[in-house]
Parts: structure tokens; sequence; C-alpha cells
């Protein structure tokens, strides 16, 4: 479906249209390397606001040693210092001369102040959890995947690393951190009820059976304290018995309060799903939306596009199902029987889900071996599948994934929700896989290490879900289901599923669709499984406008491709297309099309 160009959302630089520029603007003096002194500037003060993030990225040493001792500040006085931070630097932006800046710089700073001015606009709700220059909005501080619970543990056994002394004592800093985390959490739960922002009853019931999960149990067996234990086997600290002491004394009473907290907004909980319920409900909603696509549509607008473009997928859904003998019944019908035959699932026990890591691993093999045939600049493609943390998984989509640090010594992770195999069919396994790990998140992600470090911190969920279904489409272009009907099927179905979010998503929260409404209509209209449905539908209800990203980016690099295509006629280079889409990094969908454009002048040239 074409998308409307009138309808992006403009960024900051978007006024100053590419083709207004002299060909070879000569930079006043000093003015590239201010700029670049700026965005430098701006990086550190975001890790030192997530120091997190350094971890994640393979940067918590040297000079940035310190963060590697430290957590995010989620209590309201961390929060009320980032929205600071964020207007201050959006202000240094304005302040400064941009006169015959680059290209690639104007881009860099175009996506550092439209980030910062979504993130300023969703701080001043006063509730939930803002991403800035990411893709998890919540309007709950914690849910059953958005909190500290969830966020500090996974982080600190899986990025963590610790290779010295040191390092352990880092891990008890931080552990120590984590329980003033959750505090600062159940601080700003109490406000949110203040205001009347509680989560949906069925909501909290999630959340409740996995933070009490994750409370359970004695002590000395928290992987918080096992993981620190054996990774320091042999090292001077005692490490274990001080992290058994600080769960015990610290972390075991906020875990606690927070429950506590999170039962009092359960007695007060209704079963409406959406954020309409809010007093400001209505434009909640709609920065939600215009942060997770980075346009200024409608609710209205995205849930048309939704059931226009699904009708074009199931159009040609209907032609395979047909060749293959499943000609009765509506596209979603047949495609749920599809979903039940047992020739296309997995043993639901330890066995299958053995069978599932083992193929999911085979299909990064091959895919990573076609990329020569969709990109001239290659990355390594550096990802492992893990299964996700059992007491995540409940809460927890079907899969997601991401690149590692900077340095490769951390690789991307495709995690994969085994919680049961009937999230997951035969035929639908080998999208997921190029989704989230090759040449979709883990692939995309590894290109912003070659840029400054402020790209690599910030990203926008259109460009990296509309990359992410793009990449979906690459695989199917390489051939990966020639000869494959049933696999090409699951490839459509992706899709189809994109497109139902759009619906769902805005029915949801604007259309006062009940959560049973919305399940019913996504199992029945696209054919997917009860269990994969009903978990995603909870996510659109916490993430609200998240879900409506995927569709939206992928249109619009399609439409992107298109109009570079006829624009260059025989000097279209299909990876050379690619590159300009990967090499630019991760942009607000007005920046991709000045990026788009760039790459089409030099081509021209």
């Amino acid at each position: 479906m074409h998308t409307d160009r009138r309808h992006l959302l403009l960024g900051a630089g978007a006024t100053a249209a590419l083709a207004t520029l002299p060909a070879r603007a000569l930079a006043a003096p000093g003015n590239e390397a201010r700029a670049q002194a700026l965005i430098d500037r701006i990086a550190e003060q975001a890790l030192k606001t997530s120091p997190e993030g350094a971890t994640s990225l393979g940067i918590d040493n040297g000079k940035r040693a310190r963060l590697k001792h430290r957590l995010e500040d989620r209590t309201i006085r961390g929060k009320l210092a980032v929205q600071a931070n964020l207007t201050r630097a959006i202000s240094e932006i304005d302040r400064l001369d941009q006169t015959g800046l680059s290209h690639t710089m104007r881009v860099n700073l175009d996506v550092v102040k439209t980030a910062y001015q979504s993130g300023v606009e969703g701080l001043k709700f006063g509730y939930g959890d803002v991403a800035v220059g990411s893709w998890r909005n919540a309007p709950y501080v914690v849910v059953q995947n958005v909190g500290a619970f969830l966020d500090t543990p996974r982080m600190l056994e899986n990025d963590h690393r610790i290779a010295s002394k040191e390092d352990g004592e880092a891990y008890i800093d931080r552990l120590a951190a984590y329980a003033g985390q959750l505090d600062g959490e159940t601080e700003r739960l109490k406000i949110a009820a203040s205001k009347g922002v509680i989560a949906p009853d069925f909501l909290l019931d999630k959340c409740l059976k996995q933070i009490k999960q994750a409370r359970s149990g004695h002590v000395a067996a928290w992987s918080l304290v096992t993981s620190v234990a054996n990774r320091t086997a042999g090292m001077k600290g005692d490490f274990g018995q001080r992290a058994f002491d600080i769960c015990t004394s610290v972390v075991a009473p906020a875990l606690d309060r927070q429950i506590a907290e999170l039962e009092r907004h359960r007695a007060k909980a209704t079963s409406d799903a959406g954020v309409w319920k809010f007093p400001d409900g209505e434009a909640y909603y709609a920065w939600a939306l215009r942060a997770g696509t980075t346009t200024t549509r409608t609710p209205e607008e995205v849930h048309q596009q939704g059931r226009a473009e699904l009708a074009e997928l199931q159009n040609e859904m209907d032609g395979i199902l047909k060749k293959l003998g499943f000609s009765s019944g509506t596209v979603g019908e047949r495609m749920t029987a599809l979903g039940k035959d047992e020739r296309f699932l997995y043993p639901d026990n330890d066995a299958g889900r053995a069978e599932i890591m083992k193929f999911l691993n085979e299909r990064i093999v091959d895919i990573r071996g076609r990329m020569p045939q969709a990109f001239h600049t290659l990355v390594k493609g550096n990802v492992e599948v893990k299964r996700l943390p059992l007491a995540e998984e409940p809460g927890a989509p079907g899969a997601y994934g991401g690149p590692g640090s900077i340095d490769g010594t951390v690789p991307g992770r495709f995690w994969i929700n085994l919680h049961t195999t009937r999230l997951h069919t035969r035929y639908g396994l080998p999208t997921l896989t190029y989704h989230e790990a090759i040449p979709g998140h883990g692939w995309q992600g590894e290109y912003t290490f070659k840029l400054p470090l402020i790209r690599s911190i910030l990203a926008f969920n259109a460009y990296s879900e509309g990359w992410a279904l793009y990449a979906e489409q690459l695989a199917s272009e390489l051939g990966v289901y020639e000869n494959d009907p049933i696999g090409r099927l699951g490839y459509l179905q992706s899709i189809a599923f994109r497109a139902c979010r759009l619906v769902v998503d805005t029915g949801l929260h604007a259309k006062r669709w009940t959560r049973a409404q919305a399940i019913e209509w996504f199992a029945t209209t696209n054919g997917s499984g009860i269990d994969e449905v009903t978990s995603e539908v909870d996510r659109y209800c916490s993430w609200p406008g998240q879900a409506c990203g995927y569709k939206v980016g992928h249109s619009e690099i399609n439409r992107l491709r298109k109009h570079t295509q006829a624009e260059l006629g025989a000097k279209y280079d299909f990876k050379a297309f690619n590159d300009a889409m990967v090499l630019g990094g991760n942009v607000p969908m007005t920046v991709l099309g000045r990026v788009i454009e760039a790459h089409i002048a030099e081509r021209k040239a």
C-alpha cells in the first residue's frame, strides 16, 4: 500500500530539503568539529543516564569503567533528570551553527533531536516507561514485560561480563543498586495510580505471577546469586556470599514492597484493555503512535492501512492454499487448520525445544551464506540463539533479537520463547529467524557500530521493525522458499500478521476493543494460534503504538525502493540500495527518505 508522504512526521531538519543545499557547501570554520564534539558529549551523557547501555555495547571499560558499577536511576528524580538532559541537548543543537555541515552530520543531528523531542513529549505525561531512542514506550511502570525485575537480572546474567575481581565488584555494586531501582519504580507506581493509570487486571495477573516467581525459592538458588558465584569461582572476594547477603537483606524486601503495591493496583484494576480509559488517554495514544511509527498518521488511517494491506496479502495466500488443496473456508480458517496440523508442529517437550534450537541455528548458517547476494558491504552477522529466561517467558512475545557488543565479544541475541513449542510452527520459524537474526535485527544493528557512538545508542521503532520485515522479504527474494510453498505461506502469514497489528493496536486503544474481541479477530483473521495471539494482544496493551511501526516502516521502505528504481532506471543496483538502507543507520522515516535521495543523487552522478 502506498504510504502518503504528507503524513510523515517531520524530523528536526526536514524543512531543509536536500535539493536546496549547495552541491559542495563549504563548512564554516570549525562547524563540523563542533557538531561532532556535541554529539559525542550527548552520547556520553546518554551512557551515564543508562549505564546498562554501555554494558550491552561492551564499552563499559577504560574511561567508562565506573559505568559498570552503576544502574539507571528509575526514581521519579531520575526521570526528571532525564527530561532536563534531553531539553538541554535539544537547546544545544538548536544553538549550533549548522552552516555547511556534511549531509552525514546533518543526519546525525536530526536523529538525536527527533529522538529527544519524542522523549520529552512522552515524559510530560508523568507516568510509565518512556523510551528515548528505543522501542519500548509503556504507560505502565511495571507490568508483564516492563520493569527492573525483568531487565536487571537479565542484564547482569547475560551482558555483565566478569573477567576480573573488579568486574565482580561492579556486579555487587549493581546488585545493591537493583533494590533502589525496584523501590524507585514502586514510588512511581503510586504516582501513576494517583493519576488514574492502572494496568488492566489481566496484565497485572501475569505480572504478579512472574514477579512472585522471581521472588520465590531459597535466595541461595536465585540466578542473581549463582551467576556471580559461578563466574567468580577461584577469585578472592567471596562474591557468592555477598550476593546472597544483598539479595536477602535488600533485594527481597524491595521485591516484596513492589509486589504489595502491584496487588493494591490489582484490587482497583478493570479489564479495560486500551489507554483510552486514562484521563488523557487520547493524547497519550496519539503520542505513542507518533513515537512508534515516526509519522503523524491518525489511528483511523493506520487502522484502514492495516485492513487494506491484509486484503492484498491474503489474496496471494489464497492462491497458494488452493494449490496445496486447502480451498474451503476463509484464509484465516484455512491457516488455522494448517497451524493445527501435526506435520507442522514440534513436540511440546524438551525434545521439541531442542529440535527448534537446532533448526534455528541451521537457518542462520544458511542465510549468512546468502548475504553477499544482497549487500556490497558485509558485516559478520555475529548472532547466537538463546532461550528466554523462564521468568520472562509467560509475558514475552514469541521472540525478539538485537545486535551484540561493538567489540564483538558479546554476540547479538535471537531470544526465542519456548514456554510452549505451540508458539511456533515449522513453516513460521524460518521467517522469524530472518526477522530477528540475519538479515534482520542482529545483522542491521552491526552496521551502527561503524557510526558515531550516539547512533549505536539511538534507534527508531519504525526503522528497526520495518527493516526486520524487509529482511524477511530479502530472504524470500534470495530464494529461501524456492520449491517450498509452505515456507512461502509462512512468510506471507508473517507479513499479514503485522498488517493485523495495525488493526488490533488501533482497535484496542482508539476503538475501545476488548481484549477478547482483539484476540478473536486476530486469531480468526490471520489463522494464528491462540497462545501466540494472546501474548501479542497483551503486549499491545502494555506497549501502545509499538506494534504499528513494523508494517508502516516496511511499506515505506518498499515505497522508497520503487522510487529509487524509477529514478535510476538502469543505474539501479539492488545491493547498493540495501547498503544505503543500513549504512545510513537507524533513523526516523523522514530522515530515511533523505538518505535515499542522497543515494539516488550519488548514483546519478
